[in-house]
């Protein structure tokens, strides 16, 4: 399976990217959007990451995608604090950076030379892939799926009214839907691949649990290089009551077909408010939306533990 990745560099979606090398899957290359992180140190630790894990060769680009409401600063500048943990303390910046290589360049470039279905896997706002399927439409011809991590359909958004004034803070928005709502609506309406939707409602099912914590602390211990990268880098941000592994449970659908994670997806008909007003942002069924399978659950029969489990696993590697 052919994945093309698109993050906006938060600890989790760091995660996501060292888990996909770790999966029968081709990673073709990682784009990232400045948008929850700071674009020169996401891309260092990006690029810090890589070199970590040997793949420092990996296509990797910087999206000029913009958006329409700002992710707070205190959000973005836990990318600062990622390429400061002591496990990649002793790898300096690319020094031939910058300029950065065009993210948005390497998306077009990496769909144009991929086979016919390819997955799409969007960790964060969908606005570098709209802006490159505007232009090149013929494009999604390659994409075999859109696997998106974002929206809220039956809970609460995650939107901190400490963060963001009223308004344009509302109760059921989620990020990546409410950094560009305009993004999230052209893709409903303009494309017709199939959209795997993990939202809130089953990320907030993955928290970052302090057996999972224990279990990476334990294997680091006994020389694991990656589960020392993923500890250190998830003890950044496993005190913060919010925060959940939602890129990290998005990325785990692309082996659900062997592992059964989740229950199965549910098809809905949804569309997002664009407008300036009281839901800007929200993702709500409509009888006229756009169909949409969401993933809600772990499967019953302890889904949930085995996702810990295989991330444990595959993080116990030198």
């Amino acid at each position: 399976m052919d994945v093309i990745l698109v993050q906006d560099a938060a600890i989790d979606e760091y995660m996501s990217q060292v888990l996909l090398t770790t999966m029968p899957v081709n990673l073709l290359g990682v784009s990232i959007v400045n948008a929850d992180c700071i674009d020169t140190a996401a891309m260092q630790a990006a690029w810090k990451i890589n070199t970590f894990i040997g793949a420092p060769s990996m296509p990797l680009g910087l999206s000029r995608a913009r958006g329409w409401n700002a992710f707070p600063w205190s959000y973005r500048t836990d990318c600062i604090k990622q390429g400061q943990i002591p496990a990649l303390a002793g790898i300096p910046d690319n020094p031939g950076w910058p300029p950065y290589p065009d993210g948005d360049a390497l998306l077009e470039a990496m769909l144009e030379r991929c086979a016919p279905g390819a997955t799409m896997l969007i960790t964060c706002p969908f606005t570098p892939l709209s802006n490159v399927l505007r232009r090149r439409p013929e494009l999604e011809a390659k994409i075999g799926q859109i696997v998106w991590m974002g929206g809220a359909i039956g809970v609460k958004g995650n939107l901190d009214p400490t963060t963001v004034p009223t308004p344009p803070w509302n109760p059921c928005a989620e990020w990546n839907a409410f950094w560009d709502p305009s993004s999230v609506d052209w893709i409903f309406r303009h494309t017709t691949c199939p959209i795997i939707q993990f939202p809130l409602d089953i990320t907030d099912q993955a928290a970052i649990t302090k057996e999972l914590m224990a279990r990476l602390a334990a294997q680091s211990r006994a020389g694991m290089r990656y589960s020392t990268l993923a500890y250190q880098s998830y003890e950044l941000v496993a005190s913060e009551p919010f925060y959940d592994m939602w890129d990290v449970v998005t990325t785990c659908w692309l082996v659900d077909e062997q592992q059964h994670f989740f229950e199965p997806p549910t098809t809905m008909h949804l569309a997002i408010d664009v407008e300036l007003n009281a839901t800007q942002g929200c993702i709500k069924q409509s009888g006229d939306g756009r169909a949409v399978r969401v993933l809600l659950n772990f499967a019953k029969d302890g889904g949930q533990q085995r996702f810990y489990d295989y991330v444990v696993r595959q993080f116990n590697r030198s």
